[in-house]
């Protein structure tokens, strides 16, 4: 049976396939530490898992409207004007099956073939991937490890011609954690606006943030930027909600109206039980957050110590979200046991094999000389993991 051209075009996820890869490892028996997932350890918070058995209880177990009920589109409202003073409608909110599904569903009501839309490296693996699904072209704007892994407006404005017709932003960054204060986000955005893009702005990491960094959302910034801002976020980082599967997007009614009707003739609404969950999680108590980010801070800042202990190997200090992504350049060139490293791709290989730990090749995010390593996991794992990467590499020569 011959599949179509786009199904033959499309990548698997990287960070999917080194997790099922570490999984399968770990159910025959091998001690994997894996570094691979984007999910939190911590359990969902008590009240959200019982606001769920509530709606299982109470039969809040059929159909809703497709882009989620009312109920949480005014949890979703009522947290952006909380946090951010951002105002909304609920004709301007929608809920979907995750915020992979949400950004899947704004690319594909935005942009046609011959379109191009920017996409700033390293990169969220699914970013190219989605946009060739719509048959538009990824224009890839590489950062520098030097520059904070930043955007600069100069670089921008060189990426932009009459196709353009979009800028993704992810900030906190998967992967590198880099984030923008307000000067040089609208230092960005002013570019944009200029040339009369789109942005894409996915803020799924904007509550886990070091260092007293602050999340300025790009609707933010003025009422003309808003318009012309699709703002993308979800429940399952912040909230440790990943399996519930809710994400949501704000911004114009239209595009918002063609993200329903998409989403009408795929997967309908979202869960119900997850909605009811998600309104528990974006309306309840907030420490719970505040004290996660503590110990994901505590974590961040023994791995990158540890990491930059390694003489080969440089690690950004990220100042949001819960990954490092380390420089291992310094290896490469350099061989165990006849097999020479030339790429992210054999380190992460050479890793796996030798310290058995599953970290993720850079090339998959745009950066061929780094990997990215997940702390969303246990401090015991991380210890342990990265002292067997340590001594693996000691045995490089």
């Amino acid at each position: 049976m011959k599949l179509s051209a786009r199904a033959e075009r499309l990548q698997p996820s990287a960070t999917l396939t080194i997790t099922a890869k570490a999984k399968a490892l770990k159910s025959q028996g091998v001690d994997v530490i894996g570094f691979g997932a984007g999910e939190p350890d911590f359990d969902s918070p008590l009240h959200v898992k019982e606001a769920a058995v509530r709606a299982i209880n109470e039969g809040m177990t059929k159909y809703t409207g497709v882009g989620g009920i009312d109920e949480l589109k005014d949890a979703i409202i009522h947290r952006l004007k909380e946090d951010h003073n951002l105002e909304y409608e609920k004709s301007e909110i929608i809920a979907s099956v995750g915020a992979k599904h949400t950004l899947y569903n704004v690319i594909q009501v935005l942009f046609d073939s011959g379109d191009e839309v920017i996409v700033p490296a390293p990169y969220w693996v699914s970013y190219p991937e989605q946009i060739r699904l719509a048959e538009a072209t990824p224009v890839i704007l590489d950062t520098k490890e030097a520059e904070g892994f930043k955007i600069t407006p100069d670089a921008l404005k060189q990426h932009i011609n009459s196709n353009t017709k979009a800028l993704i932003l992810n900030y906190p960054s998967n992967p590198t954690g880099a984030t923008y204060n307000e000067e040089e986000l609208r230092a960005i955005v002013d570019v944009a606006m200029d040339a009369g893009l789109i942005i894409i702005s996915d803020e799924i990491y904007e509550k886990i943030l070091y260092g007293g960094a602050k999340h300025i959302p790009v609707a933010s910034l003025g009422e003309d930027i808003k318009k012309s801002t699709i703002l993308v976020n979800g429940v399952s980082k912040t909230y440790s909600m990943t399996g519930w599967r809710i994400g949501y997007a704000a911004g114009d009614k239209e595009v918002i109206s063609a993200m329903s009707k998409l989403q009408g003739q795929s997967t309908s609404n979202p869960t119900s039980i997850s909605q009811w969950a998600a309104i528990a999680a974006l309306s309840g108590p907030h420490q719970v957050i505040e004290d996660r980010t503590k110990e994901f801070e505590q974590r961040k800042n023994y791995i990158v110590k540890k990491l930059n202990d390694i003489p080969e190997i440089n690690c950004f200090d990220p100042q949001g979200a819960f990954y490092v992504f380390p420089n291992v350049s310094g290896c490469y060139g350099k061989e165990y046991n006849g097999k020479v490293i030339k790429d992210s791709l054999d380190f992460t290989e050479f890793i796996l094999d030798e310290a058995k730990v599953a970290v993720v090749p850079g090339v998959a995010f745009g950066s061929d000389d780094h990997v990215r390593i997940s702390y969303a996991t246990s401090m015991d794992d991380i210890v342990k993991g990265i002292d067997r990467m340590t001594e693996a590499i000691k045995k490089l020569c």
